[in-house]
């Protein structure tokens, strides 16, 4: 009787035993609840376009269980967005789309934020900034353009872009130190209203990245005259009947000497584990598969480099350096 007990015990441990390795592992951390998607941006400029982009491929493709909620807090020159996710820590389902005014924002204003608050997913690509003039000007290149502006009264022509002390302010403080001249600088709130204004010609000139100003210029409104690249874009895809992106010289080869390109990146709020950054990492490297994907870069002109983990927050770390030299020569550092 012992004998057929024993032999009842060890044939029950066996089956818990198997059945115990057929368990599924541990799943891997995946958002329970819809994914708020912050944008520290007005609609219609280069992260809310990008922003919408991705929110849309998700869905189609179903990249996720739960929806992705877009929800734009520009106040505050997006200090507004940066600081909710950073009040949000332990918050997996918040993520923010980053763009110059990570560093600069905090440096002109004060705030209390710095990148190192949130947690760093990866780097989508980086956005180029191109000099825009309106296509029934009579200038056709920068040595034009730049003859036009030293003629002109001082500040009596108009550089339109997005918020103040941000990107779009630095680049004209550069451009006003190359060339000598002075120009009134107009702040709008999103790269959309600003191509609208250039085509109007409420402002002479803009420096709106690519996606924010093609429509106007496949719409024969507005005039590239360079790229602030180190070399022309590698687009080579007509977008007017005899214009590439790969056909606008760089502002260096025009006597323009200076470059700016701009993080499209994406941060987590603070306290993020490790599996919930790999998760995101993994839903940004299959929306970069997509053929969606592939076009949003090709129309906008994209640099399409990827970066996460140590490499990204290096990355960004340097990016902080160069713009507190930038905003420092400018002199729109807070307390200045």
């Amino acid at each position: 009787m012992r004998s057929m007990k024993a032999r009842f015990a060890l044939g029950a441990f066996a089956a818990l035993c198997a059945g115990s390795i057929a368990l599924p592992a541990h799943a891997a951390w995946e958002p329970t609840r819809p994914v708020e998607f912050i944008i520290p941006a007005g609609t219609g400029g280069g992260a809310d376009q990008m922003a919408r982009a991705i929110q849309g491929i998700v869905t189609k493709h179903n990249l996720m269980k739960q929806p992705m909620v877009v929800i734009n807090k520009a106040g505050g020159a997006g200090g507004e967005g940066f600081l909710d996710v950073k009040s949000s820590a332990g918050n997996p389902h918040k993520i923010i789309i980053t763009l110059s005014n990570l560093f600069t924002t905090p440096l002109a204003t004060g705030i209390p934020f710095s990148w190192k608050d949130l947690t760093p997913v990866a780097m989508l690509a980086l956005d180029e900034f191109v000099l825009w003039v309106n296509a029934d000007k009579p200038y056709k290149n920068v040595k034009e353009f730049v003859e036009a502006l030293k003629k002109a009264p001082a500040g009596s022509m108009k550089m339109g872009g997005t918020g103040s002390k941000q990107e779009d302010q630095i680049i004209t403080v550069a451009v006003e130190k190359a060339t000598g001249a002075k120009m009134t600088y107009i702040p709008f709130k999103g790269g959309g209203e600003v191509a609208v204004q250039l085509v109007g010609n409420h402002v002479d000139s803009t420096v709106n990245n690519p996606i924010e100003a093609v429509a106007q210029w496949r719409g024969g409104k507005l005039r590239p005259l360079c790229v602030f690249d180190a070399k022309p874009l590698d687009y080579k895809d007509k977008v007017t009947a005899d214009m590439a992106w790969g056909d606008i010289p760089t502002c260096k080869s025009q006597g323009l000497d200076m470059e700016y390109l701009m993080l499209r990146g994406i941060f987590m709020s603070p306290k993020a584990t490790k599996e919930q950054v790999d998760y995101y990492v993994e839903l940004f490297k299959k929306v970069r598969e997509t053929p969606e994907w592939k076009d949003l870069m090709k129309n906008g002109a994209f640099n399409t480099t990827f970066m996460s983990g140590d490499d990204y927050a290096k990355w960004v770390a340097k990016e902080e350096d160069r713009h507190r030299s930038l905003m420092k020569e400018a002199g729109f550092l807070a307390g200045n």
